[in-house]
C-alpha cells in the first residue's frame, strides 16, 4: 500500500504573515494593559513564540500544559491539566494562546478554570478555527488565525502521534 502525501494547507508564508498581522491587532488592543500570553502546551509552543515577538509590548509569558487527546486523532472530550501555571494571574490581563479549537471543550474549559484566578480579563487567540466541529455554544475568539475545514492537520505545533510538530507549515492528508 503506498504512503499518503501530506498536502500543504497553510504555508509558511502564510503563516508568518498572519501572525504578524495579529500581533498588531493585540499590540493596538493591549496597548497600557498589563499583558500576560498564555501559551497552551504542547502545541501552541511555535504559534506562541512567533506570535509573542510580533507583539511590540511588554508582556508576561506562562505555559498551561493541557491534554484531551491521549495519541488520538479526535479528542477524548476529558480536559486535563497536565503543567499548571507558576505565577498568579490574578488582575492581569490574559490572553490564551492556543493552536486549536475543534470541539471548543477544551478551551470552554480553560476559560472557565482561568476566570476563577481573577484575571482582570481573559481572551483567547487560536491560530487554526475548525467551527464546523464546535459543540460548545457561545465560545467566542478574540483573535483566529485561519478557519479550516475539517481536516486532521500536523505540522508548526501540530502533532501526528508526537511527530512532525517541527513542521514549517501545516498540512494534511487528503482522503
Amino acid at each position: 500500500m503506498p504512503e499518503k502525501k501530506l498536502e500543504t494547507l497553510i504555508s509558511k508564508e502564510q503563516l508568518q504573515k498572519r501572525i504578524q498581522e495579529l500581533g498588531e491587532l493585540i499590540t493596538q488592543d493591549y496597548r497600557g494593559k498589563d499583558l500576560t500570553l498564555l501559551i497552551i502546551l504542547k502545541g501552541g509552543f511555535l504559534f506562541g513564540a512567533d506570535l509573542c515577538r510580533a507583539i511590540n509590548l511588554p508582556a508576561y509569558i506562562e505555559f498551561l500544559g493541557v491534554s484531551s487527546y491521549e495519541d488520538e486523532e479526535e479528542s477524548t472530550g476529558v480536559v486535563q491539566i497536565t503543567q499548571d501555571l507558576k505565577y498568579s494571574i490574578e488582575g492581569r490581563d490574559v490572553l490564551i494562546v492556543e493552536d486549536i479549537v475543534d470541539t471548543g471543550r477544551t478551551m470552554a474549559y480553560l476559560l472557565a478554570n482561568l476566570k476563577t484566578r481573577k484575571p482582570r480579563s481573559i481572551h483567547a487567540c487560536s491560530l487554526l478555527n475548525k467551527e464546523s466541529k464546535r459543540c460548545v455554544d457561545g465560545l467566542e475568539l478574540a483573535y483566529t488565525g485561519f478557519e479550516i475545514d475539517d481536516h486532521f492537520v500536523i505540522g508548526y505545533g501540530l502533532d501526528d502521534k508526537g511527530l512532525d510538530r517541527n513542521l514549517p507549515y501545516i498540512g494534511y492528508y487528503p482522503s
